[in-house]
């Protein structure tokens, strides 16, 4: 069934000033949806509203910490408000800190866990408040392979992640057995183009990347808006190296384990040196001050993908058997051939 998005819905899109959502605004906006921004940073935001406008939607910026539920919960009573009942809400506001699991300091792992797990928590809860009287509406979760396999580097990011898919499943079944007309689905990401990789903290000698391969964040973007549009999927996998890397974690975890150990810790980062003047968003946006919007796009354009194969048979569930078969059976004789090298 299709929740057709047109010039009538309101969207809401956390993480709205930067990367994914920022390019999922967009998307949503050249349907002609009226869509609420939520994130912090003023400039981002600011971006933001104009490539919503620019592509045909009517844009609502509003700052706000995810993290915070009192902020959260002000900001969905003022789209609602402003713009009307909320039909799809997409969570995508995260932070992140690329380092060793013993170097990251508790409060930083603390604060990364609040906006990115329980960001997503207040956000959905924001949303079924309104939605679950209704009986209608979707909530989409931006989520990532790393929801199903952790990497080094990533400790407080995958754990959180993971912490989503636990969300997501509960809540799934629980909306089920209520018989309620709310769908939630999510979508699990590869790595992406975005500026995180600029504004994360990190305590690396060099400076962060995604693991390749790299996709454009329109790919993601355009896979959440479908999701909003199909949410009676429980999930979408975007990426051949998404698929990939969670059927090879069912499979062979064990060598998956030690093949990370050897290749995910030079695999996240370039030759670059790390930047000493490099911002950290942990705690105050990198956006904020005039000059510092960054759009959608990280640096890594010349090395990124812009289109997926796999998400295009995604769309078409009954390739996908055959597909998953064969990518369980490559992944795990990869792994095996890696480690004997």
């Amino acid at each position: 069934m299709r929740h057709e998005i047109d010039e009538a819905t309101v969207v809401v899109v956390t993480g709205a000033s930067g990367g994914i959502g920022r390019a999922a605004a967009a998307a949503f906006g050249r349907r002609g949806a009226r869509v609420a921004l939520l994130s912090r940073g003023e400039e981002g935001l600011a971006g933001a509203a104009a490539d919503v406008e620019a592509a045909g939607g009517h844009a609502l910026p509003i700052s706000t910490d995810v993290a915070d539920m009192g902020q959260v919960e002000r900001a969905a009573q003022t789209v609602e408000e402003e713009l009307g009942p909320i039909g799809v809400w997409v969570n995508v506001a995260f932070s992140s800190v690329f380092a060793p699991f013993w170097e990251i300091e508790p409060d930083e792992f603390k604060r990364t866990t609040e906006v990115t797990y329980l960001g997503y928590a207040n956000g959905t809860r924001a949303a079924l408040k309104r939605m679950m009287p209704r009986d209608r509406g979707v909530v989409v979760q931006c989520g990532s392979a790393l929801a199903y396999r952790g990497i080094p580097l990533q400790s407080a990011y995958c754990g959180a992640k993971h912490a989503v898919q636990g969300l997501h499943d509960s809540l799934r079944a629980e909306l089920m057995h209520e018989g309620s007309g709310v769908k939630v689905t999510m979508v699990q990401m590869p790595g992406v183009n975005t500026p995180q990789f600029d504004w994360v903290r990190a305590r690396l000698p060099r400076r962060p990347q995604p693991v390749p391969p790299i996709y454009q964040p329109e790919i993601a973007a355009d896979a959440l808006v479908y999701a909003a549009e199909h949410p009676r999927r429980r999930e979408y996998w975007v990426g051949g190296s998404t698929v990939g890397t969670i059927v090879a974690n069912k499979f062979a975890a064990g060598l998956l384990d030690r093949y990370l150990a050897r290749t995910a810790f030079a695999s996240q980062q370039t030759d670059e040196p790390t930047r000493p003047d490099q911002p950290a968003n942990l705690w105050e946006p990198a956006d904020d001050a005039p000059g510092h919007d960054r759009g959608s796009h990280g640096r890594f354009d010349e090395r990124s993908h812009a289109r997926s194969p796999q998400m295009w048979a995604g769309r078409h569930k009954y390739l996908v058997g055959a597909a998953t078969a064969g990518a369980a059976a490559g992944a795990a004789a990869g792994a095996a051939k890696l480690l004997r090298r």
